[in-house]
């Protein structure tokens, strides 16, 4: 038996994107709703493609700074959706929105590209401590514009014992998704992947092909780590 890495595709706009990463076998699939990205969606688009989810796959929404009022309005678009937030939230606002709303929900820890010389790095057992009530912390490189900016942090940097379900995310593709898994798979309880502009061919445009590969590359990373 392998171990079996859960996927995310993030920043989803169009039907057929959708259905290509329901064919290729992801486990979740993530909106946008901050609308100064090019991947931005309403929450009524939102709904619209996720109802084309089919069961055991789960719809995320993803938030930046954005107010309780309109997290919940979007919520209430998309039942059972998962909460994603990427911005400054603090963890009483998380919790308190996540709580309030009946939702389970990942925070976002956006990570330097590189710490600077005579800095200490960023500190993830404490972020990961700060954040516990999340389901899971995502790994995000600290880009302009709130992620999805095709950059990924040195993998080296993260310590090996993390109290926390982990989504490594912030230029995955294929060529490099492998040695990231075999890299940063005991780093935490759990490591999952969440991928966005590795799986592109223009920003907010899937490639069916590029998303294919994508989930080969990580169920063979999975058969190189038996349970």
């Amino acid at each position: 038996m392998t171990q079996r890495t859960r996927i995310k595709i993030c920043g989803l706009t169009r039907e057929q994107d959708v259905d290509a990463a329901v064919q290729a076998g992801v486990d979740a699939i993530g909106f946008v709703l901050y609308a100064p990205s090019p991947r931005a969606v309403t929450p009524e688009r939102a709904a619209e493609l996720a109802s084309r989810l089919p069961a055991f796959v789960t719809p995320v929404l993803l938030f930046v700074n954005e107010t309780p009022e309109a997290i919940a309005h979007a919520s209430l678009h998309v039942p059972g959706a998962w909460l994603q937030f990427h911005g400054d939230e603090t963890p009483d606002h998380c919790q308190k929105i996540a709580r309030t709303l009946g939702r389970r929900w990942i925070r976002a820890a956006r990570i330097p590209l590189e710490t600077p010389a005579g800095e200490q790095p960023f500190d993830l057992v404490k972020y990961a401590e700060d954040y516990k009530d999340a389901q899971a912390v995502l790994l995000d490189a600290h880009v302009d514009g709130y992620g999805g900016g095709g950059k990924a942090f040195n993998w080296s940097q993260l310590p090996p014992n993390v109290n926390a379900h982990l989504v490594l995310s912030g230029g995955l593709n294929a060529a490099n998704v492998t040695d990231a898994l075999s890299a940063l798979r005991d780093c935490g309880l759990s490591l999952g992947v969440d991928v966005s502009s590795g799986v592109e061919s223009a920003k907010g445009i899937k490639d069916p092909h590029k998303i294919r590969d994508f989930v080969q590359a990580v169920r063979q990373a999975d058969a190189l780590h038996p349970l």
